[in-house]
This record gives structure tokens, C-alpha cells and sequence, in this order.
């Protein structure tokens, strides 16, 4: 199995990259550095693409569980290197669960599954940077 990604350039510092869903979205860099600020920057997209990875697996777990959420968040903090090429070094992820009476031991299998067995993306990151998680229950 593959995925192709076409990335192109649009001017200055902005590029649209397409995916294989066949929607798009923007890349680019923040004004101080020269761009026009009209896209989502790469080293922040890791995080959403680590998030969005995660987060889809815990509902679909979830689901299956018969757990009733009411919302769900994940804040997702990336401590970068100094190094002049930085890289992530530390990533903390805090699931945000909300709804009336949630089950933690359920909401931390779930959790538990997605960051051990069958999120993709969290694997590749644990390659360079050591993931923290913490789970919050919020009752409704």
C-alpha cells in the first residue's frame, strides 16, 4: 500500500497539497518569515496529523465500547529542538473527554490502544520524540 501526495507551488512561500481523499489544503510559513501566512505550517501539521490519527481510532474504539461522548478534543504541544533543522524532541498529547458519566477505565483503554497498537503516526513520532498523555474526564 502507498499514498502519493502532489505538493505545488503557488508563489512566494505557498504551496497546495492535495491528498488521496482528494481534497487539498495550503502549506506556508508565517509572515516574519517571509509568508503570507495562508496555510497551515508543516512541523504544526505533524501534530494534527498525529492528533487526527489518534483521535479517530479512540472513537471508532469508543464507539464500539458504547461509550456516550457528548464532545472530544486533543491539545497537542510539540517541544522542538534548537537545532537549526528542529525537530520535535517531546510531544504531549491531553485527550479531553466530555459527557455524563464516562467510564475512565474505558476512555484510558481506548486511549491506550490508540497509542500502543494502532495509531500509525504515533509510531513513527515515538522514532524521534518521546510522547507524554494525559487523560481528562470531563463530566457534563
Amino acid at each position: 500500500m502507498q499514498n502519493k501526495v502532489v505538493t505545488k507551488w503557488k508563489g512566494n512561500t505557498l504551496f497546495e497539497s492535495d491528498n488521496p481523499s482528494g481534497l487539498t489544503l495550503n502549506i506556508d510559513t508565517k509572515t516574519e518569515m517571509g509568508g503570507s501566512g495562508e496555510g497551515l505550517r508543516p512541523k504544526a501539521l505533524m501534530l494534527s496529523s498525529l492528533a487526527g490519527c489518534s483521535g479517530l481510532d479512540v472513537i471508532f474504539i469508543l464507539k464500539k465500547m458504547r461509550v456516550d461522548l457528548k464532545d472530544f478534543s486533543i491539545d497537542t504541544i510539540g517541544h522542538l529542538t534548537d537545532d537549526v533543522a528542529a525537530i520535535y524532541h517531546t510531544v504531549d498529547l491531553t485527550y479531553h473527554f466530555y459527557g455524563n458519566n464516562l467510564d475512565m477505565s474505558k476512555l484510558e483503554k481506548a486511549v491506550d490502544l490508540s497509542v500502543n497498537k494502532y495509531c500509525g503516526v504515533m509510531t513513527m513520532f515515538r522514532n524521534f520524540a518521546t510522547i507524554n498523555i494525559q487523560i481528562e474526564n470531563h463530566q457534563l
